[in-house]
């Protein structure tokens, strides 16, 4: 799995982190800028930690399924890629019951946001990523997108709005770019490899 395509996932699985970034900067209202990275900071970590800790367990297993691990991931990302496409559809309350504030909240958000990302982690033990390092920057990459789209997320929260978050419909595009890479993965090992 080549850098551009790491770095597309990592985009397609922070788009939770900055829908929920552009939520709490409409709470907040106003820079605040200790939360403001406290927040991204956990957003990042938790997207960094979870596809290691899918990763770690599914490297256990994943000579046993070699034959169809293409078929695996392309299930895992399709799946969780079309759950934000229906989910960016569904009308939200324009009242948000949640204090962004809060460390409890943030820790909550972080794991909520991340849960998908673990998912992923199981899909690279079935993509050849067999080696630490190659995991290592993987989850670098993803962390470190989480944290910069949370920060810009919380930052067009506080600008522009509830009115224009619901425009950018960021949860729809990263849903369609899971889809996407879980669709090339499948047709590379089934036509080109």
């Amino acid at each position: 799995m080549g850098i551009v395509e790491i770095f597309l996932i990592a985009v397609g699985l922070a788009m939770d982190c900055f829908a929920v970034s552009i939520a709490s900067g409409v709470i907040l209202k106003r820079f605040r800028w200790k939360t403001m990275l406290l927040m991204a900071f956990f957003f990042g970590l938790f997207q960094a930690f979870m596809p290691m800790a899918g990763w770690m367990g599914a490297s256990l297993f994943s000579h046993l399924i070699e034959q169809v691990d293409h078929w695996i991931a392309f299930a895992i990302l399709a799946f969780l890629g079309g759950r934000m496409i229906v989910e960016s559809f569904k009308n939200e309350e324009s009242r948000h019951h949640y204090d962004p504030t809060r460390l409890k909240v943030i820790l909550a958000l972080a794991v909520a946001t991340s849960i998908d990302a673990l998912a992923v982690g199981v899909s690279f033990a079935f993509l050849n990523i067999r080696e630490p390092h190659e995991i290592l920057a993987s989850v670098g990459i993803i962390g470190l997108v989480s944290f910069v789209l949370s920060v810009a997320g919380l930052v067009f929260g506080i600008c522009c709005g509830e009115w224009a978050a619901r425009k950018l419909k960021a949860e729809l595009w990263g849903g369609v770019i899971l889809v996407a890479i879980g669709v090339k993965i499948l047709v590379e090992h089934l036509f080109f490899s």
